[in-house]
């Protein structure tokens, strides 16, 4: 039969690139087949299929009759349903079909699904330790950190991964004051008026879960959500040996240059993750470009594709396996955006491409980056995440997995399509400024902060902070910088604010 693996996959719904095993069955059910059963189960699914056998993708049958098709599904589904011969039970009567060959002969043909996260590990013979996963080489039987991270990953609706409480951190040691200043000040300007703005730095951070207490147990202390948010570079290092953070632009077509941009822990700035996120965006808003219109009289430098930009790198932060090897790469090419994070996805793809689905390892993390702003569908799927591209006219997001024996991967890549992926009105703007920020208040933004004008965030920032810059207020609030140094222009004008001292090193004054 000419291509019979496609044939196989489209007998069973599946697309190219899914997995297919072929299992010789001549001498009896093959005890592979619970291994493979194992492996596909704890990956991403897979299709065996009884009574072929492949060499060089030439399939030989077994020649297989109905009597012995019947015989081996009685076979699985006693072992399906037998604890001690596998943890749990996937398939559904329809996940297995009976089908012939061309020879007239019949084979089995076994839909085995990616397993629930919470049913991870699945393994057999009553012991966790035969616990196998599936890699390019085949099945593989798993290392023990792989099933305790399976068995971590299962509970995470009640623990997440980011709840662990951290021993003999400090505040004032541990933790970096610019950023906490910087995210309060997000904070504020989302949630005007609200209680929680008036707490002290330590208050604040254990409302936010940043700091928890153990009700069973009684102990106490950061958690690591809060040391990933907030926390010094020494700290995270110290917790997390494996942690990096790595944005990289490859725009130039001479071989010689590796990267015509990069943002890294290089020394310069404590790398956590609200200050990774404000610099990524920052430099991939210049890739949207961002067309003439109004909102009344004023323009709207904000599209959906921004949203979907912020969207992407927060899934990005906030689904990552922390405790792997490698660390989170973002990349741009001039045709595409590329976004990777350590770990394996929590529901299947095609769940992903449906929308509107999310389990999140990282729950803390998540309510940190919604209180402000950022992603506020988070984890919701292809569907949010592609809007904005297909406003474009861009690719639907590419989602891929790739499962290893030291470390797994998610990798996400956004295609640009044909349009110009630099803003014309970008030009006159030093590197890094954005602007691809909205101008007026963020998409999610309640009616009541809608009202609050734009020059009385800006004050209110100026308050904060006096010797805030006019790149920070326009991330601060979601505006280009051309918007922000308009304003500023006529507040000046109008004698609200001025500027004392040196342009760097000066500070803002309020006057009214």
């Amino acid at each position: 039969m000419k291509d019979f693996r496609t044939y196989i996959l489209g007998l069973c719904g599946k697309k190219e690139g899914y997995e297919v095993e072929f299992k010789g069955a001549k001498g009896g059910f093959p005890g592979s087949f619970w291994e493979t059963y194992s492996a596909f189960a704890n990956t991403a699914g897979g299709i065996i299929v009884l009574g072929i056998n492949e060499k060089n993708h030439r399939f030989r049958p077994d020649g297989l009759d109905e009597d012995a098709i019947d015989k081996y599904k009685k076979i699985f589904w006693d072992c399906a349903h037998n604890s001690q011969k596998v943890s749990v039970s996937l398939l559904k009567e329809e996940d297995v079909i009976v089908d012939k060959y061309t020879d007239g002969s019949f084979i089995l043909i076994f839909k085995i699904p990616r397993a629930p996260f919470d049913a991870k590990p699945v393994y057999i013979d009553g012991n966790p330790k035969n616990s196998y996963r599936r890699n390019h080489e085949g099945d593989y039987l798993c290392t023990q950190s792989e099933i305790s991270r399976m068995y971590a990953e299962a509970d995470i609706l009640a623990h997440p991964l980011d709840s662990v409480i951290l021993k003999n951190y400090s505040l004032e040691k541990d933790f970096d004051k610019p950023t906490i200043d910087q995210y309060r000040q997000l904070y504020r300007l989302r949630h005007d008026g609200h209680a929680w703005n008036e707490l002290s730095d330590f208050e604040f951070l254990k409302k936010m879960g940043a700091y928890a207490v153990d009700r069973e147990t009684s102990e106490e202390g950061f958690t690591l959500a809060g040391l990933l948010m907030f926390g010094n570079g020494q700290a995270i290092q110290d917790t997390l040996p494996h942690y990096f953070v790595d944005y990289r632009e490859k725009l130039s077509t001479d071989p010689r240059v590796r990267y015509t941009n990069r943002i890294y822990p290089d020394g310069t700035w404590e790398p956590n993750l609200f200050q990774f996120f404000k610099r990524v965006y920052r430099e991939l808003a210049q890739v949207l470009p961002v067309p003439f219109k109004l909102d009344g009289i004023d323009r709207v430098d904000e599209t959906p594709a921004h949203e979907s930009l912020r969207e992407a790198i927060c899934n990005t932060l906030i689904h990552s396996q922390y405790r792997m090897m490698e660390g989170i790469v973002i990349e741009r090419y001039p045709d595409r955006l590329y976004f990777s994070n350590p770990g394996t996805m929590l529901i299947p793809v095609e769940t992903f491409y449906e929308g509107g689905h999310s389990i999140c390892r990282n729950a803390i993390l998540q309510k940190m980056f919604i209180a402000i702003g950022r992603g506020e569908h988070l984890g919701s799927g292809a569907d949010v995440i592609g809007k904005g591209w297909k406003e474009n006219g861009w690719p639907e997001p590419e989602i891929k997995e790739h499962f290893g024996a030291h470390t797994d991967r998610v990798e996400l890549t956004l295609r640009l399509g044909t349009v110009s992926v630099l803003n014309p009105e970008s030009k006159g703007e030093s590197k890094g400024e954005s602007k691809g920020e909205s101008k007026g208040e963020s998409k999610g933004e309640s009616k009541g902060e809608s009202k609050v004008r734009t020059k009385d965030k800006i004050k209110e920032a100026m308050k904060e902070n006096k010797s805030i810059t006019l790149p920070e207020i326009a991330i601060m609030l979601n505006l280009s910088l051309g918007a922000v140094e308009k304003a500023v222009r006529q507040m000046k004008k109008e004698g609200d604010v001025r500027h004392v001292g040196p342009n760097k090193g000066g500070e803002w004054v309020v006057l009214k």
